[in-house]
């Protein structure tokens, strides 16, 4: 019997953790509560989920925070949730390290659909034969989660991993942006461009920390971005 998917939902609303936990059990998940971040580090010291949901304000420690402390140590997706629907709140949920993020009040149908995709590891378009992508200075190890840059490794979050593995298998043609967010965030996020700034910006960081201009990750203006992996 396959074991159930582990999910750990973070919020201090009693009514928003029950409907969380009624409709997310009925689809099969193995669900925690936790009411505020330190509750949630508790838990997880002996229950690893494969799924975060958590809101940003709460007592004591809030979502961001919690996403800062989680990131360093565990490399699950993380699904914010907040009533702070602006531009500036979602980049600094992602810039925390969340994967995803979702305004209230959502759609559970919507939820649902998040919750699928990020505990989707790769695109699903793609085949999920193909174990290792060796491309110009990259070599991509999908069934260990891991990225060689001419022999450096990288240490890339879930979203940032299935990212590069899109971009790298696509290597040399511009891809837009609707066709990347749909890919690693569902047809829901097409219009969320924002995420692909964040993101973009976090590889970057990562792949090429002493390049003063992008080598590998090319923007394409208004467009998207071309992946140029090297010789």
């Amino acid at each position: 019997m396959t074991e159930r998917r582990r999910i750990l939902v973070v919020d201090d609303e009693p009514q928003i953790t029950r409907v969380l936990r009624t409709s997310l059990s009925s689809q099969g998940y193995d669900i925690r509560v936790a009411n505020d971040g330190e509750t949630a580090l508790e838990i997880m010291k002996d229950w690893t989920p494969d799924l975060v949901i958590t809101d940003l304000s709460m007592p004591n420690m809030d979502g961001l925070e919690l996403c800062r402390r989680l990131r360093p140590k565990i490399q699950v997706p993380i699904i914010v949730l907040s009533v702070r629907g602006e531009e500036r709140a979602k980049v600094q949920a992602l810039d925390a390290g969340a994967d995803d993020y979702v305004t209230k009040p959502f759609g559970m149908e919507e939820l649902l659909a998040r919750v699928r995709v990020n505990l989707r590891r790769l695109p699903a378009t793609e085949s999920e034969e193909l174990s290792l992508i060796e491309v110009g200075d990259f070599r991509i190890d999908l069934a260990a989660h891991k990225v060689t840059v001419r022999g450096r490794e990288v240490h890339l979050t879930p979203k940032e991993f299935d990212l590069l593995v899109y971009l790298a298998r696509h290597a040399g043609k511009v891809v837009t942006h609707r066709t990347l967010l749909s890919a690693i965030w569902g047809g829901q996020s097409t219009d969320q461009v924002e995420y692909l700034r964040v993101f973009v910006g976090q590889l970057r960081k990562k792949l090429e920390p002493e390049a003063s201009s992008p080598r590998y990750i090319v923007t394409e203006p208004w467009v998207g971005y071309r992946f140029e992996p090297g010789q």
